[in-house]
């Protein structure tokens, strides 16, 4: 890989994002001719890092990447993290580092380009628009790869990244990996009944059904935003989402002070969906908005009742996005289940640069592979959607 003609250029490692000022970076990384992502805003990586939920001990080490030019000027950024795990990624790779580290090598540590504990696709070389934009996007690259080399990182991973950032990454020769998540599209609909209108007969009666199902026992729901935020709902929250966590993970990944800092700085962009039953909050789902999409997060219960999650996490965040205008759900990881309630698989990219020449084959070999699955599970999915045919 050749080295960009970039002389005037220059990159800088911030251990912190508050090492960047924010106008600065939310030029790169919202500009205001690209959709507003509010993963990748200044305000939602500092309150990961000033809550703690982001750091060394949680395994998160912050290696943000400034380009600056001839003035000092800032002229993009990469969120980037030297990582002593694989937790929180929602891209898996356990199997390299076992393989690696059975051959006598250390796959860790790496250095990761993402949002932490967030898989949502978003831009990961953030650069604005213009004419040098490719070449600052490729001067970016090559500074992270030389940080791996100077951090004696096995790897440099870019997760959740735009299918336009992969191609052009590919061409540059980094290894390329797809999954898959599930979207739900608004095709103009008014109405949620405007939408189910699009479904088959079957998967309509059975929307209808869950939505019915889940409000039995007297349970109601109340969906919150900017002012209407209080500490007693991200106290009640919190309770779901670290009982979830748990069982998940052992430890949830983000810490209560995360959200109320979020809050403090994003309550507008933030949709917070409470289930409450005999005058106590017992299940909830957190979503981020952005200008285009609403991104579910995460949810948690504490008790378990017909069909809830599916209403809360699923139906609900489209009721929400037809009243908002909205064009697109994106409602997390994985879930095939989500297919008959309306979302559909899309493609998920990552890129990966990996040190070792043969784990770097082996890994390539195996990718190609994946992509062919990938792409054949897609289709058969594709096939059993719960659209009418004639759509």
């Amino acid at each position: 890989m050749s080295e960009p003609e970039t002389e005037h250029l220059h990159a800088r490692v911030a251990s912190s994002i508050a090492d960047i000022a924010p106008e600065s970076w939310n030029a790169a990384a919202n500009p205001e001719t690209r959709a507003y992502n509010p993963f990748l805003s200044h305000a939602f990586l500092k309150a990961l890092e000033d809550s703690g939920s982001v750091c060394a001990e949680t395994g998160w080490l912050p290696q943000h990447l400034e380009l600056r030019g001839a003035q000092d000027e800032t002229l993009g950024c990469m969120p980037c993290y030297l990582k002593s795990h694989s937790m929180g990624e929602y891209v898996f790779d356990y199997g390299w580092a076992d393989a690696f580290e059975q051959a006598g090598g250390a796959y860790y540590p790496k250095l990761q380009c993402s949002v932490p504990f967030t898989p949502a696709t978003g831009r990961r070389l953030l650069v604005p628009e213009g004419p040098y934009q490719q070449q600052n996007e490729q001067f970016l690259l090559h500074a992270g790869l030389q940080l791996c080399e100077r951090i004696k990182a096995s790897s440099f991973h870019i997760t959740f990244l735009t299918e336009a950032e992969w191609r052009y990454l590919g061409s540059l020769g980094m290894l390329r990996r797809t999954d898959q998540q599930f979207h739900w599209c608004n095709n103009d609909y008014a109405t949620f009944d405007d939408f189910l209108n699009q479904l088959s007969s079957r998967k309509r009666k059975n929307i209808r059904k869950e939505r019915g199902l889940a409000l039995e026992n007297d349970i109601t729901i109340e969906l919150l935003t900017g002012s209407d935020l209080q500490e007693h709902h991200w106290d009640a929250f919190y309770a779901f989402y670290s009982d979830t966590g748990e069982r998940k993970w052992g430890t949830p990944y983000l810490n209560r002070g995360f959200f109320s800092l979020i809050c403090e700085v994003m309550a507008d962009q933030i949709l917070l969906v409470m289930c409450k039953r005999e005058g106590r909050y017992i299940a909830g789902a957190l979503n981020f908005i952005g200008s285009e999409t609403l991104y579910g997060r995460n949810w948690g219960c504490l008790e378990d009742h017909p069909c809830l999650h599916f209403e809360t996490c699923y139906y609900q965040a489209i009721d929400f996005a037809i009243s908002r205008g909205l064009k697109f759900v994106e409602a997390g990881a994985q879930g095939a289940h989500k297919l008959s309630r309306g979302y559909l698989p899309v493609t998920t990219y990552s890129a990966h640069f990996i040190a070792n020449s043969s784990l770097r084959q082996a890994v390539g070999d195996y990718l190609e592979q994946e992509r062919q699955f990938v792409e054949r599970e897609q289709n058969i999915l594709k096939a059993h959607s719960p659209f009418r045919s004639e759509n």
